[in-house]
């Protein structure tokens, strides 16, 4: 539907569409992904997780998360993807407080229910973004703008979304008491049994409890929180592979590299190289 190309050749944005089936396969993306499901049933798969939907619906993927979409019923849907080159959600954090929301956060759904309201304020979106790629000269301004109200909206809704949320789901104090230790120590703590001890909780009943709640294991929530922040020390520092690795607490940079390619299917490198270094990187050293 079209897309935006940098002078060295990286896409900067693009709108895809359900015709161009990029999404009936497993696929990895440098660019950050938003499906916008227009209709239709189905089950979106992003890394550990599988979440069944019923649209309308928002997805949304990160760099080199492997995402894919098995339909049940004939879906719709469009991809908006952008570099962030293009937009730095970091730097624009005060416009728009979306990383963290919807993007890299591994602890709830990476998905938006829309009600009527809100579909239709997503495709008028969706269709000024695609009137602005069919102008001869595409605007990156107009571009830029339309992503972020996108974004902004986006993040208005996840957090109605959350707040509604709260009166309808049990809170399980054990299970937000092994979310705030595994963010103080996921650097160092690497096992459930440690977590487990913590919370003086038999592992089994920690795995069960945490299935439960976060719909991931413990084991996969571990991991995530890892490779969140591997990702995000290679796109928003400029530190080496070396000093990546020892920041994260393993043993050499060459262990470091076999754990990253084992869960994005990329070395740390080809990761850095593929998604670019944000502006952050040097507004904040």
């Amino acid at each position: 539907m079209g897309q935006l190309i940098s002078g060295s050749g990286t896409k900067l944005i693009s709108l895809q569409n359900t015709v161009e089936n990029i999404l009936v396969q497993p696929i990895r993306f440098s660019e950050y992904s938003i499906i916008f499901v227009d209709g239709g049933e189905g089950t979106f798969y992003s890394d550990f997780g599988a979440f069944t939907f019923n649209g309308p619906m928002l997805f949304f993927a990160t760099p080199m998360q492997l995402i894919y979409i098995e339909a049940a019923i004939a879906i719709q849907y469009t991809v908006l993807q952008f570099h962030g080159d293009f937009y730095c959600m970091e730097y624009h954090r005060e416009e728009v407080a979306c990383n963290g929301l919807l993007f890299n956060n591994i602890y709830i759904e990476p998905s938006l229910q829309l009600n009527l309201a809100d579909h239709k304020s997503f495709s008028q979106l969706i269709n000024q973004i695609t009137e602005e790629f069919s102008m001869p000269t595409p605007s990156d301004i107009v571009l830029k703008s339309l992503l972020q109200l996108f974004l902004a909206k986006s993040s208005q809704v996840k957090n109605r979304e959350l707040d509604s949320a709260v009166n309808t789901i049990q809170r399980d104090d054990e299970m937000e008491r092994f979310k705030q230790l595994l963010e103080t120590h996921f650097l160092t703590l690497r096992k459930p049994s440690d977590y487990a001890d913590l919370l003086i909780m038999a592992p089994n009943t920690l795995t069960k409890r945490c299935s439960k709640y976060f719909k991931k294991t413990p084991s996969q929530l571990i991991t995530e929180r890892l490779i969140v922040e591997a990702k995000k020390q290679l796109h928003q520092t400029r530190k080496t592979i070396k000093e990546i690795a020892y920041a994260l607490n393993f043993q050499d940079e060459f262990y470091f590299s076999r754990v990253f390619k084992k869960y994005t299917n990329e070395s740390p490198q080809t990761f850095r190289d593929k998604t670019g270094i944000s502006i952050v990187a040097d507004l904040y050293r």
